[in-house]
């Protein structure tokens, strides 16, 4: 073999080595999704309601797993977009739970996109999910989750948990 062959060979290699990887990350990639805005005073716009934004675990021990529920509703007559879940600690996540579809778990390192948007008259459920064990600390907790949405007058929704670990 020469080395003309052999040098042409790591250069065919390589655009194909480089184009292929290209193509893998790239097709990997979620479209970017606009978040609607709206002000408040646009009679048709996405309003949440939130019945319950606190709930108390109780007593649990170190080593348990705990989760709350929350249920948010879209009363406004445009789909109400939900974007940025994250928490306030390692130990506690966030979910959303709409039309039977349960999101990723999502938490202080791990902050979501944009969620599937609600759709007006219609509810989803924020699941708060804490792992003591994670990141164990003992006596009376309190952890948070958070969500951003298109609601104008709540753009930011916190849903809180406490307990008394053991």
């Amino acid at each position: 073999m020469s080395t003309k062959t052999i040098v042409i060979g790591l250069i065919l290699f390589s655009v194909v080595f480089v184009g292929g990887s290209y193509f893998l990350l790239a097709g990997g990639s979620k479209p970017e999704v606009k978040i609607a805005s709206y002000s408040s005073k646009d009679k048709d716009r996405p309003i949440v309601e939130v019945k319950k934004t606190l709930f108390d675990l109780g007593t649990i021990k170190v080593s348990d797993q705990k989760e709350a529920t929350f249920t948010i509703k879209n009363i406004g007559a445009k789909p109400l977009q939900v974007s940025n879940m994250s928490s306030s600690c390692h130990c506690t996540f966030g979910q959303l739970i709409y039309q039977g579809k349960t999101s990723d778990e999502y938490g202080m390192s791990t902050v979501s996109d944009v969620l599937t948007p609600i759709a007006p008259n219609t509810e989803a459920v924020v699941k708060v999910i804490y792992r003591p064990y994670i990141m164990p600390v003992y006596g009376p907790v309190e952890r948070e989750v958070y969500l951003s949405t298109n609601d104008p007058n709540n753009q930011k929704l916190v849903f809180q948990v406490t307990a008394k670990v053991q």
